[in-house]
């Protein structure tokens, strides 16, 4: 076992503790980066001029009747920038265009003593516009070619012969829309100057090594001259790994002009128009199943909605890419992506980073087939889930294979599956107007970031004369629960009770150069930062102990404070007594760590490598009921097992489970982003722009049951204390939620139905897709390309393998390429 992931004894890791602040956040005493604007004095307010159209020429701006205002004390423009009218890293998006790329686009910032006063002057600046045709829809973009970027390509095998080979081969469309993040707190920077010219940020973002880089070169001016502190988000969930760059820009650029602090903080109305949000996505796809089920091939082409600059499409379409085949074994793989430019706000990261959009494609390919193939979903998904042996499409061997296996039939164990197929089935015949299903969906889902450098992480570890400890680290704290983790790593890396150590707030000058805490890397990068930093000191404390101990070095042991030696019988010394004894010897009591993940190679001209560390694996068993009147329904029951290796801090990852899959369970079934895409003047304008327009998951759509159990037996061999990553993979498992309400309304028709069903899958969208299955007209919108109209029935569709059988597969030596 490696030192990276063997644990001592009585580790602090492991063991199930609150979150660090949640006292502090549900007692409101915890601070964010608004909140510091009470306590700063002669604060300036920014408000910005937006744009009235999707697209358009700015041919003219007044200012006169806003700076006569009162109270208002300057208006920004691109005037005013000394350095890069930019804050892209794209160097695609001016940070005060000339030319407004979507409805709400800042075309100017107004600076005054109140927030009520910016956003009154902000209305009497008049601008002048030369209206431009705006592209709407991912379709439109791909009729007129308005594509940017890289347009990758994957492939593995032989796509036409694996056509050739299948008994049964089906195309169709799948369109899908983003996701808005409604983090709880907005977008907010607070910028001020100090009398050395220096800049200190304080901002809401999931990476202020890039908030620092781009205010720098916005100004003109080296990084060294601008600070950035995160203190925590109030969620985060990708939106503010890129987009509050140029928020922290404008604020830093108002203080500097005009000698005073400046704020900026937007209202939900403009957060929700002015930042990115998920990529909504369209597929066209075709793929090929033997006679058992089996897939043999898929072909696809996957474009994504960018909106109007690239932010981080690129990567997002990468991993949607290496993503598409899920959990599942596809010998002959053909996929080619394409990023559309439209005129919306620039699509950012969201959880999972493209990963659920390349997922959502294989799975609603199999949700819409299995009814044409004679085949229960249920046993269809699980046939064709990895084996030994077996790589992804890009290359990289999923040498967990069995967990896969272990958590599908732990989940259904749970879940008491077979038992309630049964019940499902007896309800289903006695309810004319009422319809259960149940689903049961898998997650893979690779860790690490797509960009190999990204894959590293920073620590900054002082330990005191008197014990107590202090540490930094470069992840930030976003509510889910890193800086616990690292409060964990710590303590029981220095041996120490977790109330000896303390976090700081995450700084650039304090640890440079960070990755953004996103990829659900930030535990295993900065974790092992932390411990790295930790074992230097440690290194440095053991030969001052074995004086006291009169024992090699190596012998000494750290435990709990207490600091003890094999085969000596002097005195235990406590933590603080070793440290004091330690600052007298002049030995040094603070590092800073560092930690690279190591094994990963990537080409991202042909798409092949192992760009992942390891993958994280899941599955979800979900239950709903329908109403055959209204698409109405209710999630009766989830169940879920989910692998987090050997759990840093089990009470926080199952809060990231649950958490996760309710956001994705949101964006399945409610959150629906609206544009006005007619030819009217108010073309382009978000009209999801609120909370009464956007709808959120509530307690009211939470499952009536809910269990989630951590995947047993899973210790992570090269990751930090056995470890896994839990951030983003729980949000995949509501696919199950969409799968289950699209086999009840198939139920609603004849046996056999493959019924089409949108995303979000809202109660309308249900009611249509029963409808359409009552009618006797469902067939999923798929086209059956072979020759076989009325195939029979697949034999083997009992959801539940026997255990023998794939034990007994799992036994057999195996080809790499081959089938359990």
């Amino acid at each position: 076992m490696s030192s990276l992931s063997q644990r001592p004894a009585n580790p602090i890791v492991g063991e199930s503790i609150p979150h660090e602040a949640a006292s502090l956040h549900v007692t409101g005493q915890a601070l964010y980066t608004d909140d510091l604007v009470f306590r700063t004095k002669d604060v300036l307010h920014a408000w910005p001029v937006q744009s009235t159209h999707a697209h358009a020429l700015v041919t003219g701006i007044r200012l006169d009747a806003a700076l006569e205002v009162p109270g208002v004390v300057r208006i920004l423009t691109a005037d005013d920038v000394p350095g890069v009218n930019d804050a892209g890293v794209k160097h695609d998006e001016p940070l005060f265009p000339s030319e407004v790329m979507f409805h709400g686009h800042a075309i100017c910032w107004v600076l005054a003593d109140t927030l009520e006063t910016a956003r009154v002057a902000a209305s009497k600046v008049e601008v002048d516009y030369e209206p431009l045709p705006a592209i709407m829809t991912v379709t439109e973009a791909i009729t007129a070619e308005s594509f940017q970027g890289a347009r990758p390509h994957m492939e593995r095998g032989d796509v036409t012969a694996g056509f050739d080979d299948a008994a049964h081969v089906f195309s169709g469309e799948f369109e899908f829309k983003g996701q808005e993040h409604f983090y709880l707190e907005t977008h907010a920077a607070l910028a001020q100057v100090d009398e050395n010219g220096q800049i200190f940020i304080q901002s809401s973002t999931q990476h202020p090594s890039e908030t620092q880089e781009i205010v720098a070169h916005v100004l003109g001016l080296a990084s060294h001259e601008v600070t950035v502190q995160c203190l925590r988000m109030g969620g985060g969930f990708g939106g503010k790994e890129m987009q509050p760059h140029g928020f922290a820009a404008i604020a830093a650029l108002g203080s500097i002009l005009t000698g005073r602090p400046v704020r900026l903080r937007l209202n939900r109305t403009l957060d929700m128009t002015m930042s990115g949000k998920r990529h909504g996505f369209h597929s066209e796809w075709k793929v090929g199943f033997d006679d058992d089920g089996h897939l043999t091939a898929l072909e696809a082409t996957i474009t994504s909605d960018a909106g109007w600059s690239l932010d981080l499409s690129e990567p997002v379409l990468a991993r949607a890419v290496c993503h598409i085949e899920n959990a599942y074994w596809i010998p002959n793989v053909r996929v080619d992506g394409r990023i559309a430019r439209t005129n919306k706000t620039s699509q950012t990261a969201f959880r999972g980073f493209g990963g659920p959009q390349g997922m959502l494609v294989i799975e609603d390919i199999l949700g819409r087939c299995a009814p044409l193939l004679g085949i229960d979903p249920v046993s269809l998904r699980e046939r064709n889930l990895y084996g030994p042996g077996q790589t992804t499409p890009y290359g990289q061997e999923v040498t967990q294979w069995d967990r896969l296996g272990r958590a599908w039939e732990q989940a259904c164990k749970q879940a008491g599956l077979a038992d309630r197929q049964r019940d499902v089935e007896t309800f289903n015949a006695t309810h004319e107007h009422t319809k259960r299903a149940i689903a049961v969906t898998p997650v893979k889902f690779g860790i690490s970031f797509n960009l190999t450098a990204f894959n590293q992480g920073g620590a900054l570890v002082l330990v005191y004369k008197d014990g107590s400890v202090l540490i930094n680290h470069g992840g930030t704290e976003m509510g889910q629960g890193l800086h616990t983790k690292m409060l964990q790593v710590a303590a029981t890396a220095l041996g120490v009770p977790l109330s000896t150590v303390r976090l700081a707030a995450t700084r650039t000058d304090k640890v440079p150069n960070t990755s953004a805490t996103a990829a659900s890397s930030g535990a295993d990068l900065n974790g092992g930062a932390v411990k790295n930093a930790c074992e230097q000191i440690i290194e440095r404390l053991r030969p001052v102990a074995a004086q006291h101990f009169g024992v090699n070095p190596a012998d000494v042991r750290f435990d709990h404070g207490v600091v003890t030696a094999i085969g000596s019988t002097a005195d235990p010394l406590p933590w603080e007594e070793l440290t004091k004894r330690a600052y007298f010897q002049r030995v040094q009591l603070s590092a800073a760590g560092y930690y690279r993940t190591e094994g990963l190679h990537w080409d991202s001209s042909t798409m092949t490598g192992s760009p992942f560390k390891y993958f994280a694996n899941g599955v979800a068993v979900c239950e709903v009921e329908v109403d055959g009147f209204t698409g109405a329904y209710q999630t009766r029951r989830v169940d879920i097992v989910h692998d987090v290796g050997d759990s840093l801090s089990p009470l926080v990852d199952i809060g990231q489970i649950e958490g996760g899959f309710v956001q994705g369970a949101g964006w399945m079934t409610l959150e629906e982003l609206v544009w006005d895409e007619s030819d009217g003047p108010r073309r382009g304008r978000l009209a999801t722009q609120a909370a009464s327009t956007y709808k959120l998951p509530s307690f009211s759509e939470m499952p009536q049951e809910f269990h989630v159990s951590l995947l047993e037996h899973a210790h992570e061999e090269g990751a930090v204390y056995g470890s896994k990553a839990v951030g983003e993979p729980p949000l995949m498992l509501a696919f199950a939620v969409r799968e289950a309400l699209r086999h009840a309304a198939a139920a609603f028709g004849p046996e056999g139905a493959s019924v089409d069903l949108a995303l979000p899958a809202t109660p309308e969208a249900v009611y249509w897709a029963l409808e359409s299955a009552r009618s006797g007209h469902a067939d999923g919108n798929v086209r059956r390309d072979s020759a076989a109209v009325d195939p029979e029935p697949i034999p083997g569709g009992h959801p539940m393998r026997p255990e023998s059988e794939r034990v007994a597969a799992a036994e057999q030596p195996q080809p790499a390429g081959s089938r359990p």
